[in-house]
């Protein structure tokens, strides 16, 4: 008997919660970038924030997250806070990582999340490594493996499916297919453009998902994660999602129109879910303005304690270079 996800209006406004710290953690990362307060490269998740919470809440505390460089929405849907993840892209030694991953690279012990990666596809192997780890060491774990649809064409997706399937590991592959590979039209990339359907040659169960309901996510992370617990096998979940803003914060957009932008808005999972729980008097608009205004704060908070932060001290720039500087 397959269980179904457990959807009452708790969930429902947590999913709205959720979704809304990712949306106004990446504006304020954006609003300090531009007063280069953040630095380097910035990938934002706008628009794809029902992936990362739908998946989320279908995961246990002891599975494991890896993620690509656009992470920051993976990152906080898993619980690290967003006054570590501030105070890590802003460089500091409060943050997750104690200032050395930045935007790109957040990684945290705790929570297991295991990424980000600058590699396009670079996570697939490692997520193979990680769910073989967790069997050989009898954990009942998951691993969930999130990726790009410009990581297909690369090998490593090839041979981490395969591997996968053929030793039977407990990885949740998530493809949060966004139509660009940066800036190419999925069309113009791939002869075959159903990405599920190149997961399915390998006899991996697989499903194509609407990436903007979180609704739609939960119910098929909870079907791949059971099916994964049940068999000890892998499964392959396609979200089909759009990103509102460019590739980067370097990125001019020229391969995609105001036009094509401005519909996929219309179809937003922050607003449309907030919509449907107003028209469905599971919410009152007081309730979420409140839920905003808490938001608002907990991010003045996070920005706060980044620009309070403390930079590593340059003797001990050659900290954690070896393993011996690696804590066990």
């Amino acid at each position: 008997m397959t269980t179904k996800a457990h959807v009452d209006r708790a969930m429902l406004l947590h999913l709205y919660r959720e979704m809304r710290r990712i949306r106004v953690f990446e504006e304020r990362c954006v609003e300090l970038y531009q007063a280069e307060k953040i630095r380097g490269f910035l990938h934002l998740y706008d628009g794809q924030e029902a992936v990362a919470v739908g998946i989320m809440q279908a995961l246990a505390p002891r599975d494991a997250v890896v993620a690509t460089y656009r992470e920051h929405g993976q990152a906080i849907a898993r619980g690290i806070g967003t006054d570590v993840l501030m105070a890590e892209m802003f460089g500091c030694l409060e943050g997750c990582c104690r200032g050395r991953g930045g935007s790109m690279h957040i990684f945290d012990r705790a929570t297991r999340f295991y990424g980000g990666n600058a590699i396009v596809g670079g996570g697939l192997p490692l997520a193979v490594g990680v769910a073989l780890a967790d069997r050989e060491f009898e954990r009942d774990a998951v691993t969930a493996c999130f990726f790009g649809e410009g990581a297909v064409d690369e090998g490593e997706f090839h041979e981490s499916v395969n591997l996968a399937v053929l030793w039977q590991l407990p990885v949740l592959f998530i493809c949060e297919n966004n139509l660009y590979s940066m800036g190419t039209p999925l069309e113009l990339a791939e002869a075959e453009t159903d990405i599920h359907s190149k997961a399915a040659c390998y006899r991996l169960p697989s499903e194509s998902v609407d990436g903007m309901s979180p609704l739609a996510v939960l119910s098929a992370a909870t079907r791949a994660v059971e099916h994964i617990r049940a068999t000890g096998g892998p499964y392959f979940l396609e979200c089909r999602t759009y990103r509102f803003r460019a590739h980067s914060m370097f990125d001019a957009q020229g391969y995609r129109t105001r036009e094509e932008v401005e519909l996929w808005r219309r179809r937003d999972p922050i607003p449309r879910l907030a919509s449907w729980l107003l028209d469905n008097g599971l919410a009152e608009a007081e309730e979420l303005e409140a839920i905003d205004r808490a938001i608002l704060a907990e991010m003045d908070a996070a920005v706060a304690f980044a620009e309070n932060g403390s930079l590593e001290p340059v003797e001990g720039l050659e900290r954690f270079v070896t393993m011996e500087d690696i804590p066990a």
